[in-house]
Formats: C-alpha cells, sequence, structure tokens
C-alpha cells in the first residue's frame, strides 16, 4: 500500500510539472501552479451562494453580494467600487408554506415566484380550479366569475415527470414515441386554451385577479427529474407560487375529477418600493498603456429559485479568482484591466448596458472583453463573434494555454456577432472585440439554467479552476500583446431566413427604472 501510495504522488507531481513545464512563462507558470495549488473557488463559492444566496436584481441579497466582491477585492489589495447605473423594483422574498388541506394533508413542494404580492401575514386556504377551456374570449369573460374564491391553476398537467434519457434506457420504442405523441399534443391543445383567453400571461394574471381569485398557481417544469423554472409573478394583488410537477399533476387531477381539493398557502414577502441598482468594478492599473483595457466579464444576478450557483456564481468566482491571481503573479500589467460583475443581466442585459453607454471612453480603447456565462463546464466554444482578425490575435494569446485545457476548445472565426444572451453581447454590439468563453453543458439548461436546483453541489470545480487559469492567462497576454487588437468587422454571411445580408446587432439602452411595469 505504502509503494502505491508513493507511486501516485510521484505521478501527480509529474502531472503537474508537466503542466507548468509546457510554457517557459514564469508568469503563465505561476499563474497555473497559484490557481492549482492554492485556489479559493470553494470558499468564494460558498460564501456566495451558501452565505449570501440568490442575487436576485432588487433584492438586499443582492446589494450584499455587490459589498461582498468590493471587500473580497480590496482584501487582495485591488481597488474596486459599486458603480449605480439604474433603480428596481425592490422586493425580499419569505417564508411560502404550501399544503394541501382537502381530501388530505400533506406539504407540498413549491414557492412564490420573483416580485410575487404577499399573502398580508396569514394563510389563504381554498378550493382549487383549472383554468377553463372555452369556445373564444367572450365565453372566457363569461367564464371569468368562477375564479371568485379560488386558486387558478394556469399550467397544463405534464404526462410524464421523467426526463427523456429516462425515457429511452428503459421504455420501449413504441411507448418512447407514444409518449411523446401525447406530450406534444397535450402541449398545443394547452397553448390554444390559452389562446382562446384573448390574453397575454401578464393580462391573464390581471383578469383573474379582478375577478376575485385569491392567487394564481403555476408549474414551469425544466424536463428534468424534480426541476422547476423560476421566473417572475405577473399578479399584482394576489400571489402566484409554483409548485412542483409531482404535487401539480396531483392537484390538477383530484380538481379534474372533481374532489375539489383545498390548499393553502402563506406567502411571505416585502416590497420595498425602489432601490438603486449597481455594477461592481475593479481595477488593475496598466503601467504602459493604461488607457487601454482588458475587461473580465461576468453578470452577478440570478434568478432566486435555488441560489444561481451555474447561473452565475460560477462565472463570477472565474472572474474573482482569475483577478486575484493575476494581481499576485502580474501586479503591473501593461494595460490595465478591469473586471465587471454586471447587475441586471437577467432582466435584459442591463448593467453591462449602462456601461458600455456611461464609459465610451472605455469601450472605443478595449483590447478584448472576456465573459463566462453559461454554466459550471470547462470552457469549449470560442467564436470570433465575426471580428475579422480575431482570429490571429486570440490565437496567438491560447498558445501558452496549457494544451490539457486549451485541446477541449472548438474556435471559429470569424464567427457571427451575438446579439444577445449575455454581456459580452453589449460590447459587440458596440464594436469592441469581447468574446464568450462557452462551456460544455452538464445539461445546464434543463437542470440549472433559471431552475430551483441551481445550487453550490451542481459545481463541478475541477472545470471551473481551468477555467479561472485560461481567463487569467488570457488576461495577461492581451495585456502584454504589443499590438492593439483589431475590431473591424467581417462581412456578415447570408441569413437563410430572410436571404439578405445578416446586420450587426445594434447598440439597445439600458433599462435604468426596472420592475415597475
Amino acid at each position: 500500500m505504502k509503494k502505491i501510495i508513493i507511486l501516485f504522488s510521484c505521478c501527480l507531481i509529474l502531472s503537474q510539472n508537466l503542466i507548468y513545464a509546457q510554457s517557459k512563462d514564469p508568469i503563465v507558470q505561476g499563474i497555473i501552479k497559484e490557481a492549482s495549488e492554492n485556489s479559493q473557488l470553494k470558499k468564494l463559492a460558498q460564501e456566495l451562494t451558501d452565505g449570501i444566496g440568490p442575487r436576485l436584481v432588487g433584492t438586499p441579497q443582492m446589494k450584499q453580494a455587490h459589498d461582498w466582491a468590493v471587500s473580497k477585492y480590496q482584501s487582495w489589495g485591488i481597488s474596486a467600487k459599486n458603480e449605480q447605473w439604474g433603480e428596481w423594483r425592490g422586493w425580499e422574498r419569505g417564508i411560502t408554506h404550501i399544503d394541501l388541506m382537502h381530501p388530505r394533508v400533506e406539504s407540498l413542494e413549491g414557492m412564490q415566484l420573483a416580485w410575487s404580492p404577499s399573502t398580508s401575514g396569514k394563510a389563504v386556504t381554498a378550493e382549487t380550479i383549472i383554468l377553463a377551456d372555452v369556445a373564444d374570449s367572450t365565453a372566457f369573460q363569461n367564464w371569468l366569475p368562477a375564479v371568485k374564491g379560488k386558486f387558478v391553476m394556469i399550467s397544463m398537467q405534464q404526462p410524464t415527470g421523467r426526463d427523456d434519457k429516462n425515457w429511452e434506457e428503459f421504455a420501449t420504442k413504441e411507448s418512447f414515441e407514444k409518449m411523446k405523441i401525447e406530450r406534444s399534443k397535450a402541449s398545443a391543445d394547452w397553448r390554444t386554451r390559452m389562446s382562446k383567453t384573448g390574453l397575454n400571461s401578464k393580462n391573464l394574471a390581471l383578469a383573474l385577479e379582478s375577478a376575485g381569485a385569491v392567487g394564481i398557481i403555476a408549474s414551469n417544469w425544466s424536463a428534468g427529474f424534480g426541476v422547476n423554472k423560476i421566473f417572475s409573478a405577473q399578479s399584482t394583488k394576489i400571489p402566484t407560487v409554483d409548485i412542483s410537477l409531482e404535487d401539480y399533476g396531483m392537484l390538477y387531477r383530484l380538481t379534474e375529477t372533481g374532489i375539489k381539493p383545498k390548499i393553502s398557502i402563506r406567502a411571505d414577502s416585502k416590497d420595498l418600493g425602489m432601490v438603486p441598482t449597481f455594477n461592481t468594478i475593479a481595477e488593475i492599473k496598466g503601467t504602459e498603456k493604461p488607457e487601454e483595457y482588458v475587461i473580465l466579464s461576468a453578470h452577478f444576478d440570478s434568478w432566486d429559485g435555488g441560489t444561481g450557483a451555474t447561473d452565475n456564481a460560477t462565472g463570477t468566482i472565474t472572474m474573482l479568482e482569475a483577478m486575484r491571481i493575476l494581481k499576485k503573479m502580474y501586479p503591473n500589467p501593461k494595460r490595465t484591466i478591469l473586471v465587471g460583475h454586471w447587475g441586471s443581466e437577467e432582466q435584459g442585459l442591463n448593467g453591462s448596458r449602462a456601461f458600455v453607454a456611461d464609459h465610451p471612453e472605455i469601450v472605443k480603447n478595449i483590447q478584448a472583453v472576456f465573459n463566462q456565462d453559461n454554466g459550471t463546464g470547462r470552457v469549449v466554444d470560442l467564436s470570433g463573434q465575426g471580428f475579422l482578425h480575431a482570429y490571429e490575435y486570440l490565437n496567438r494569446w491560447l498558445n501558452p494555454v496549457p494544451s490539457n485545457i486549451r485541446s477541449e476548445i472548438k474556435t471559429s472565426f470569424p464567427g457571427t456577432p451575438g446579439g444577445g444572451g449575455s454581456d459580452y453581447a453589449s460590447f459587440v454590439a458596440a464594436g469592441a472585440p469581447a468574446f464568450s468563453l462557452s462551456s460544455l453543458s452538464w445539461a445546464y439548461g434543463t437542470y440549472t439554467w433559471h431552475t430551483n436546483r441551481d445550487t453550490y453541489d451542481k459545481i463541478v470545480f475541477d472545470d471551473v479552476q481551468n477555467n479561472a487559469i485560461l481567463t487569467a492567462i488570457l488576461a495577461y497576454m492581451a495585456s502584454e500583446d504589443p499590438a492593439k487588437s483589431s475590431n473591424v468587422k467581417s462581412i456578415l454571411p447570408i441569413n437563410s431566413r430572410t436571404g439578405e445580408p445578416m446586420s450587426w446587432p445594434a447598440v439597445r439602452q439600458p433599462t435604468r427604472k426596472g420592475g415597475v411595469n
């Protein structure tokens, strides 16, 4: 056993030494060594996700996170500040209790949606009713009085709570195909039912509360075991809650079969009025070209069904860790290295769009922006975003990255400019060379993106560590490059849908007063 342990230790040391030896640049070697041997990622993730929790724009937790980041940077000797760019409707989540009271007693899994009105400190008990399938909008208006004093169920009943991979593994081919046909028909039928109300989702919620409903019940399943998407309420006076697929299905069947179930809901939350909203900006000042900028980028806010672990605490801690390492190993960069932790990305890239609008002097002198947003996975895609010569400088900057990290990355040049999706798009629209460090999925879209399961335990720290190494080396190389990066735009290809040439994304202004409509 002792020989095996010694052999394993030797192999581990040899492996690390091989990684360090791939670049003779002492700063690159120092970055890799510091990231590998003194990683702060787990500590940062735990403080942010477990300690502060979800970071919905306008909540006290969002402001707490901004202050935490400033304090963290200052503890590393990095200048940092919170920069106000607007204001948002303030709201704070409280406890949600959802209980079945008839025909039996059972606590149900669910939560109120963001910005949901409260039940004013008391529990509300009432029967459930399913949104009616009516002939047209006139028939719907005639049906509306039936909702008075009831909780209204506005989501379809899912025919299965198993994900498709589970079906593929165990079902017969015929059974699987039958389920998919039934599910597609149920989805189409429900869309038709909703459309016949003549109302969009916002106006439907307002109509239900005006007609005397005591609450709205939804279930926004994410197509995976136990996972729902958690977004915002459309109601203004009555609570809106999301209930798990399993419990929602039970309620739906009981209601549909005439059992007349009763549930009790207590939803505690606070409306805080309009509150300021911020970006956190940190800086390592350049020594030779301080007026040129390398920007590390990640949105700081999250939805609040989970704790925002992979969307986007992982991108956040990647940038924090990269800055910590750069300050230690490369404290005097040639160009200024900034990091932006943007607010309200989830409501339309508002924080980064505000930064672009408010700092034209920075935007016109950007060497590169490196943004990470789409989950915990290691970076596997890097597009030139339509910049004609991006292949030349990005490949040069990638060259010293350890081969075990670099070999995973598929590059596409010149690529096409991203018009949205994450904060790099705010800079691309303004003509600044900005790039998405796009990650391996880890079932991101189904299991963690905007869900109630986006929590610390979903973080894959080996992959995030690779991303921190990659980001720090790219920032170092971009800062050191004697040449200014080119922002010449390529001629964009033909849009296959329209037959016309694609156009460069337009600069869009941020919403600076949000959550009020």
